[in-house]
């Protein structure tokens, strides 16, 4: 909303003139909580009667995490704060997401009285110091002649070059009168397109053209660009493997997906990247280097030149961004009808992969415990066609990894790069604020929600009708199974849990809870239609594998000295459970 002359011309504070540059570049509210050094910015938001928005939550890593979902889902720039000391640095972990997703996030970060700095003060910290590794851009603004230079400089920073930019203020110094007239102007986000040199596209070119075998595996540097990549791999014949921040961008409307790779894919993904001679990577950073092909020659495309070669060996890395880059190659590129056999066998292979994990997600009822892939079909088929996800890392990933199915319309957010817990819920905060008539539903963990359970009472504070689906398990399930794998016994991962449902209704939100198969359904819908919050717990397989597409040697060994261990240690009935979920069904 732009600011009337007469409030532009009026003697400000530096907070007013902070807010007033957020509302100029069209923010709509922050994220955070209140504390004493965060008093002048609090404020000055309350004086715009209503032109920005205070979203007070109950843990500041939820705020940087919510602000991150919101920049990620509008590509605008979002806003964090935090105040001094332990305000800040609860900051850190939900920034640290930010910055590895490459979204537009500002934080702003309140600082003890500035000429108490260097004192060792009540709550010092030096966060100029703490931001360094999870910022682009972190400065401290110790005088009011400062701060439009430093706070433009900071919001260009976070929009052009996505990722995050820290304010340092402190609160002494938000109050004090600005010489500044008006706030900083309003901007756009530059949308550059980026190509490789004519010769480089051309040796691009030559590696294609004589692969036989090509396979492309695709990430989140994919947005954008979707009709482009599907014309080349029709044009090659080459299957697309995607990796999870692509997801979204790649599966729908793709008759040459195969799924996806890595500790969180299936097996017909890891197939079609081991039978290819050539791999063209495009904007992924796919971290796992034992599942790249050894023998194929690899091409990666990436708008950041710093990214390539980093994973696996490379013969041509190429930087620009995917969309102008497939452009620039489409008339260089010949047909590749010799490639058609390796596409027919890694799509028939991906059928057959997809036909099998459908069949773990059955719901036989009266069956239990609930087997987790049943609850994610369930959902993914009753979700609405434009709805958000989010996800807690480990076994709720996998399971939105595998069933939940991407359209072109649908969104899914979780911490698949920084890998942090408790994100799910943060994260459907902030997408349900930013889009607050949209199905926001969070695949919550039992450990991931427990961890920044507070902030269900957000959900009820600011009545969002997120809905949350709990996989509990009674345990950290992907830690444990990790552990299995490298032949240990597990320890430390289980979970006390109180009855959700009930502590969901205990503070005003809807509370279901599911031991049945055939209660999911029906209690998911109820959840769905209910107008506010709710939370339905479905109490799910604790010994459920979730197998990556290639087992090693040492995994397989490994489960088997856990069994052995765990039938000598008098814990003989886990193992028996494990069988008879996973292996007679």
């Amino acid at each position: 909303m732009a600011l009337d002359g007469t409030r532009a011309a009026m003697a400000r504070r530096v907070a007013d003139i902070i807010v007033d540059s957020l509302i100029s570049q069209r923010v709509e509210r922050v994220y955070g909580v209140v504390g004493d050094s965060l008093n002048g910015i609090v404020n000055a938001i309350r004086s715009t009667s209503g032109e920005i928005e205070w979203v007070g939550v109950r843990h500041e890593e939820t705020a940087a995490f919510a602000a991150g979902a919101e920049a990620h889902l509008t590509g605008k720039l979002a806003v964090c704060a935090g105040s001094c000391g332990p305000g800040n640095m609860h900051l850190i972990n939900g920034l640290y997401d930010c910055y590895r997703n490459r979204v537009p996030v500002l934080a702003i970060a309140s600082h003890i009285p500035s000429r108490e700095i260097g004192s060792g003060y009540f709550q010092e910290t030096h966060p100029e110091l703490l931001f360094k590794e999870c910022s682009l851009y972190c400065e401290l603004v110790s005088h009011p002649e400062q701060i439009c230079r430093v706070l433009e400089i900071a919001m260009r920073t976070a929009v052009a070059e996505g990722g995050v930019s820290v304010l340092v203020i402190p609160g002494d110094v938000a109050l004090l009168d600005s010489t500044a007239k008006r706030p900083v102007p309003s901007f756009e986000r530059p949308t550059p397109s980026i190509s490789p040199s004519a010769a480089e596209l051309r040796k691009a070119a030559e590696i294609l053209n004589a692969g036989k075998k090509v396979t492309i595996l695709g990430g989140a540097g994919c947005e954008g660009a979707h009709s482009e990549l599907i014309d080349l791999a029709g044009t090659l014949n080459a299957p697309i493997v995607h990796a999870m921040r692509g997801k979204e961008f790649i599966e729908y409307d793709n008759p040459y997906d195969v799924g996806m790779t890595g500790l969180l894919g299936f097996s017909s993904g890891y197939y079609a990247m081991m039978d290819s001679d050539v791999l063209l990577m495009l904007g992924t950073d796919f971290p796992y280097q034992q599942f790249y092909p050894p023998g194929a020659k690899v091409i990666q495309v990436d708008v950041r030149g710093g990214q390539i070669g980093r994973r696996t060996k490379v013969d041509l890395g190429l930087v620009g961004d995917v969309r102008t880059t497939l452009a620039g190659l489409k008339p260089l590129i010949s047909p590749n009808r010799g490639g058609a056999g390796h596409l027919k066998a890694s799509i028939d292979h991906y059928r057959k992969t997809r036909a099998e994990l459908d069949s773990l997600a059955m719901g036989k009822p009266g069956e239990t415990p609930i087997h987790p892939q049943y609850v994610a079909r369930v959902a993914d088929e009753v979700a609405a066609d434009d709805a958000i996800f989010t996800c807690d890392v480990g076994t709720p990933t996998i399971w939105a990894a595998r069933y939940l199915k991407m359209n072109g319309r649908r969104r899914l957010l979780g911490s698949f790069s920084h890998g942090s817990m408790a994100g799910a819920l943060p994260l459907a905060i902030g997408a349900q604020k930013a889009f607050p008539k949209k199905q926001v539903i969070s695949f919550s963990g039992d450990g991931g929600l427990s961890m920044l359970l507070g902030d269900m009472l957000t959900l009820r504070q600011q009545n969002l009708p997120v809905k949350v689906l709990v996989f509990n398990n009674g345990a950290l399930a992907f830690v444990e199974l990790e552990m299995k794998a490298s032949g240990m016994l597990e320890y430390g991962t289980d979970l006390l849990n109180p009855d959700l449902a009930k502590l969901a209704d205990a503070i005003g939100i809807l509370g279901l809870r599911a031991e049945l198969p055939e209660q999911v359904e029906p209690m998911l819908m109820q959840a769905l239609r209910h107008p506010g919050p709710a939370l339905l717990d479905v109490v799910v397989n604790r010994q459920e594998l979730s197998l990556p597409p290639s087992l090693k040697l040492e995994e397989v060994r490994g489960m088997t000295l856990y069994m052995v261990k765990a039938v000598l240690n008098g814990r003989g009935d886990e193992v028996l459970d494990l069988a008879r979920t996973n292996l007679f069904r």
